[in-house]
C-alpha cells in the first residue's frame, strides 16, 4: 500500500469518505460519526473554559451549559435507536456486531452504546443534583464541571477500549480529574487529605498497570486486544514456563489498575478516607460512574485475554463507499430501512464480490473460531478463579467493615466496595461459560448491565439525600439522623426504600440486579457441569453472595432504625428541611425506579441483552 492509499484509508476510517472533500461532515459509519457523543462532551468542555476566560463569564450560570451539553451528548448516543429492538429484527441476525474505530484503538458496538449512555445519562442527572445541592457555586462551576466532563469522557473511552494503550490512557483520563474533584471543598483538611491520598495511591496503581501492559505487549508483540486474544489462543497451549510466568505477572499488574478503579480488596484502602473527605456530590460520581466504567473495562480486558470477539462487522466508511458504488453495481442489494448502524451487514456482503466466497466458508470460520476459543481455556480459568476470589473477599470485607461506621459517607463507601464485589461475580461466570456457551456467557454480562443501571439510581439517591440533609443539618453522622421521621417523613421513607434496595430485598429493584447476578452464577455452574469441568467455585461464590446479602441487612437496617425509632438528641441544633421543593422532587425522581422497575423491568432486560448480544463469537 503506497502513501496515497494509506492516507485515503485513514481519511475513510476517520470521516467515512474522501470524495466529498477533507472538510465535509463525517458519515454515520465513520470513526468520528460514531464518536459524536464524546465529541459533544469535548465541545462542552471547550465552551465552559471559553466562558470562564471572558470578562464577566463568572456571571453566567454554567449549570445550563453542563445540562445542555450532556443532554445533546445523550441524544447523540441514542440508546433507544440501537438497543430498542431485541431480539434483532428478523433477517438481521447477521447484522453488524462491532466496528473498530480510529484504526482499532476503540471498538463501537452495542455494549459501548449501553455503557456510555449510562455514563452520560448519569452526568446529566449529576448536573441537576449539584444545582440543587449548591455545590459548585458560580465561581467554581467551570472548574468542577470541566473536571466532571473530562472524567466522564475518559470513562466512555474505558467502556470502548480495544487496545492496551487506550486502556491505560482511558483510566488516567478518568482518574486524574477525580483526584482534583476529591479536594473540591477548599479549606477543609479532610478534603485535601482525601485528594492527596487518592492521587498517591492512583499514581502507584497506574505505574504498576503500565508496567504490566509493557510486559504483556512485549511478550505478545501486540497491544491490540483482539489480536492479542488470537495470539494467545495459538501460543498459550505450548507456551514455555518462563513466558507463562511473564504473562501471568503482566496480567496481574494490569489487574492492579482495574482493582484500584473498582476499589476491590486489597486495593480498596483509598475509598473510605476519600469518601469521608470529599463532598457527597463527588462521592456519588465516584461510586456510580467510576464503578460502571471500571466494570465495563474489566469486561473488555476479560474478552481480550480470554475470548475471541466476533469477526462479523464493518470497517469505518464501508457503508459510505458501498453507497457511492450502488449506482454502478447491478447486483448490490442494500438495506434502506432505518435500522441504524446495527443493520448494515447485508450492505457489506452485497457490495463485495468476495461476499459469496465468505458465506461459503462461513462454517469453516466458525470451526476455526471454536478451536481458537478452546486454546484460551487456561487463560479464562485463571482469570475466572482470580476474579471470583477478589469478588468474594471484596463483598465480605465491605459488608463487615460497614458495621462499625458512624459516618454515613464512610458507611456508603464500604457499601460501594461490597457492591463492586457482587458485580464482579458476573464476570467470573462469564469467563466460565465463554468457551462452551457463548450466548449464556453474554447473558452473564447482561445481568451485570442490569445491575449497573439499577445501581445508578440507588447510589445517586442515597448520596443525594445525604447531601441535602448535610445542607440542612450541617452533619453527616448517623447519630444525628435520629428522629428524622418526624421532621421529614417522605425523605426518610425514600432513604429507607433505597437502603433496602441496596440490600436486594424484593419487591425493590435491587432484588432484580442481585437475582440476575446469582442466576448467572448458577448458569455458569450448570454449563461447566455439562462441559465436563465443574466450576465449583461458582457455587461457593453464590453462597458467599447470599450470606453477604443477609449480613448487609443489619447495617442498612441500623440506619433505618436510627431515623425512625430513636429520639433526636437534645443538643442537636434546630434545622429547616422542606420536602415540598425541587430537592424533594429530585429525591422522589431517583427513588421511583427502585420501586417501579419491579413492575415492568422487561424493557431494561431487553436493552441489557441487546447490549451484550455480539460480545463473543459463536462457538
Amino acid at each position: 500500500m503506497n502513501l496515497h492509499e494509506l492516507v485515503s484509508q485513514l481519511i475513510i476510517d476517520t470521516k467515512g469518505s474522501v470524495s466529498e472533500g477533507l472538510f465535509s461532515l463525517p458519515t454515520a459509519d465513520s470513526s468520528l460519526g460514531v464518536f459524536s457523543p464524546e465529541l459533544c462532551l469535548c465541545a462542552t468542555i471547550v465552551l465552559l473554559l471559553a466562558i470562564r476566560l471572558f470578562k464577566g463569564g463568572h456571571k453566567v450560570d454554567l449549570f445550563w451549559v453542563m445540562l445542555i451539553g450532556t443532554g445533546v451528548a445523550l441524544v447523540a448516543a441514542s440508546p433507544w435507536k440501537y438497543l430498542g429492538a431485541y431480539p434483532p429484527i428478523p433477517g438481521s441476525l447477521e447484522a453488524v456486531s462491532r466496528m473498530e474505530i480510529f484504526t482499532g484503538m476503540l471498538v463501537y458496538d452495542a455494549f459501548t452504546v449501553y455503557m456510555r449512555s449510562i455514563l452520560i445519562g448519569f452526568a446529566f442527572l449529576f448536573a441537576i443534583f449539584t444545582k440543587l445541592s449548591g455545590i459548585p457555586d458560580k465561581e467554581d462551576g467551570a472548574d468542577i464541571y470541566t473536571l466532571v466532563l473530562g472524567s466522564t469522557l475518559g470513562m466512555c473511552l474505558m467502556a470502548s477500549a480495544n487496545h492496551l494503550l487506550m486502556v491505560f490512557m482511558a483510566v488516567e483520563m478518568a482518574s486524574v480529574p477525580s483526584y482534583a474533584l476529591a479536594g473540591l471543598l477548599k479549606g477543609r483538611r479532610k478534603a485535601s487529605e482525601a485528594a492527596l491520598k487518592y492521587a498517591v495511591y492512583g499514581a502507584g496503581a497506574a505505574g504498576v498497570m503500565l508496567y504490566g501492559i509493557s510486559l504483556v505487549a512485549g511478550l505478545m508483540n501486540t497491544a491490540h486486544l483482539p489480536t492479542m486474544a488470537a495470539q494467545l489462543a495459538e501460543r498459550l497451549p505450548s507456551m514455555p514456563g518462563e513466558e507463562l510466568m511473564v504473562l501471568a505477572l503482566g496480567g496481574l499488574m494490569i489487574g492492579v489498575g482495574l482493582a484500584f478503579k473498582l476499589s476491590a480488596v486489597p486495593f480498596h484502602f483509598w475509598a473510605p478516607d476519600v469518601f469521608e473527605g470529599a463532598c457527597a456530590e463527588i462521592n456519588a460520581f465516584l461510586s456510580v460512574a467510576s464503578k460502571a466504567a471500571a466494570l465495563a473495562l474489566l469486561v473488555r480486558v476479560a474478552i481480550g485475554f480470554g475470548a475471541i470477539p466476533p469477526d462479523t462487522g464493518i470497517t469505518p466508511g464501508s457503508r459510505s463507499v458501498a453507497q457511492q458504488h450502488r449506482s454502478t453495481t447491478e447486483t448490490a442489494s442494500l438495506d434502506s430501512s432505518d435500522g441504524g448502524l446495527f443493520a448494515l451487514a447485508d450492505e457489506q456482503h452485497a457490495t463485495t464480490p468476495a461476499g459469496e466466497e465468505a458465506a461459503a466458508t462461513h462454517g469453516h470460520e466458525q470451526h476455526a473460531t471454536a478451536t481458537a476459543i478452546d486454546g484460551l481455556a487456561a487463560s479464562r480459568t485463571f482469570m475466572a478463579k482470580l476474579i471470583a476470589l477478589l469478588a468474594a473477599i471484596t463483598c465480605t470485607f465491605g459488608n463487615l467493615a460497614a458495621y462499625g461506621q458512624t459516618n454515613m459517607k464512610r458507611l456508603l463507601a464500604y457499601s460501594t466496595i461490597a457492591h463492586a464485589g457482587y458485580m464482579m461475580m458476573s464476570v467470573a461466570a462469564f469467563l466460565v461459560m465463554a468457551g462452551d456457551a457463548p450466548l449464556q456467557a453474554q447473558n452473564a454480562i447482561a445481568a451485570l448491565a442490569i445491575y449497573i443501571a439499577i445501581y445508578v439510581f440507588m447510589n445517586l439517591g442515597a448520596f443525594a439525600i445525604v447531601a441535602f440533609l448535610r445542607n440542612a443539618m450541617h452533619s453527616e453522622e448517623i447519630a444525628d439522623y435520629a428522629g428524622l421521621l418526624r421532621r421529614c417523613p417522605i425523605t426518610v421513607i425514600c432513604f429507607s426504600v433505597i437502603l433496602f434496595s441496596l440490600v436486594g430485598l424484593p419487591p425493590l429493584a435491587g432484588f432484580i440486579g442481585k437475582f440476575a447476578i446469582f442466576a448467572a452464577l448458577v448458569d455458569g455452574y450448570q454449563v461447566s457441569i455439562s462441559a465436563g469441568h465443574p466450576a465449583g467455585f461458582l457455587i461457593v461464590l453464590l453462597v458467599v453472595g447470599g450470606m453477604n446479602t443477609a449480613i448487609s441487612l443489619f447495617y442498612y437496617l441500623r440506619v433505618v432504625k436510627v431515623m425512625t425509632m430513636e429520639e433526636a438528641s437534645a443538643d442537636r441544633p434546630p434545622f429547616v428541611y422542606s420536602e415540598v421543593s425541587l430537592q424533594g422532587a429530585f429525591v422522589w425522581l431517583v427513588t421511583a425506579p427502585t420501586l417501579l422497575l419491579m413492575l415492568n423491568w422487561n424493557a431494561l432486560s431487553e436493552w441489557a441483552h441487546a447490549a451484550t448480544l455480539y460480545l463473543l463469537a459463536a462457538a
